[in-house]
């Protein structure tokens, strides 16, 4: 057996391209004291991936050139030299893009709770970073307007979700009438905009008769813009992502910032690192409601560690439905 992994080869200008990795083959790696050696099956795919590619100053550092690509992972040991965990326990690891690693550092998951998939979804990052999110620095209470973007992606399905579920009105932003439908007729949302159809402000007005008391933001750029005109006094937004400027080269300069002292506006960023030590509050509710039916998700799948950079490019460009995953395995 060997290792196949999928290196950073450029960094990309602008948007993002096959181009910018390289396939590698390598030895299987070699375990020390206290690792376990895990044979990927499933890799989770995630917008914050665009800012690793770059060399720019954030919250986490970025890839450097000819290193593995960073990413979540759900696999099965192979070999273990740490006593809590046995070979055949099923593990979620930071492994990255890459069919085999040794790690230190594995939760143990439970595939017969829930399908392996979801503890990278509904179960996992985008889950806990909905739930403590809104629930953090959103704060809703029942009669309240929650507005999500990105509504049909793995964070905003959940976002909004949440919100009916706590007795919100809930309204998503989603690019294009099929996604749009998803979200209102499967996800159980009260509307939902199609930003795409030229109409954006009308449309989130009409959504929205009553303003919006809280913004969960995934996209920043003129979204953001325009739910700036549309918030209510004391209003608070989620700033979860910023997907329209990851690969813009020159970042969309907000217009409305105003608002946000003329409406004493909260607007705190959500990265969901912060919050590890409260991981548990949120997974234990989102099993439950997930347990009863009362929450949703949907699967986007390609197949083959080869085609990782093709479903990157694709979720980058919003045409995944839910959580974007490589089936590995």
């Amino acid at each position: 057996m060997e290792n196949r992994r999928v290196v950073l080869a450029s960094r990309p200008e602008g948007a993002v391209s096959e181009d910018n990795f390289r396939i590698e083959r390598a030895p299987l790696p070699e375990c020390g004291e206290g690792e376990v050696l895990v044979r990927n099956l499933w890799l989770s795919l995630d917008p914050y991936m665009r800012g690793r590619m770059s060399d720019a100053k954030s919250y986490a550092k970025g890839v450097e050139l000819g290193a593995t690509m960073v990413g979540q992972t759900v696999g099965e040991v192979l070999e273990s030299k740490n006593e809590k965990i046995k070979k055949g326990d099923k593990v979620l690891t930071q492994l990255g893009w890459q069919l085999y690693g040794c790690a230190k550092e594995v939760n143990k998951i439970d595939g017969a709770r829930a399908p392996l998939t979801y503890y990278l979804g509904i179960l996992g990052m985008p889950g806990i970073t909905a739930y403590l999110g809104l629930k953090e620095i959103g704060q809703p209470k029942p009669g309240e307007t929650v507005v999500v973007s990105a509504a049909s992606g793995a964070v905003g399905s959940v976002v909004g979700q949440l919100a009916k579920l706590w007795g919100c009105r809930a309204v998503g932003i989603a690019g294009g009438r099929q996604k749009c439908d998803y979200v209102t007729r499967e996800l159980g949302f009260d509307a939902c905009v199609d930003y795409k159809a030229g109409n954006l402000v009308r449309d989130l007005q009409a959504a929205c008769p009553k303003g919006a008391d809280v913004y969960f933001d995934n996209v920043g750029g003129e979204i953001l813009d325009a739910m700036l005109r549309l918030t209510n006094l004391f209003a608070r937004i989620v700033v979860c992502g910023m997907i329209a400027d990851y690969s813009a080269t020159q970042p969309y300069a907000v217009k409305n910032l105003r608002s946000v002292l003329v409406n004493r506006i909260k607007m705190q960023g959500m990265i969901v690192f912060d919050w590890k030590e409260r991981y548990g509050e949120a997974l234990k509710p989102l099993g439950e409601y997930l347990a009863q039916g009362k929450l949703k998700t949907r699967e986007s799948i390609v197949e083959g560690l080869e085609n990782a950079p093709r479903g990157l490019v694709a979720l980058l460009g919003g045409r995944n439905f839910g959580k974007q995953l490589v089936k590995l395995a």
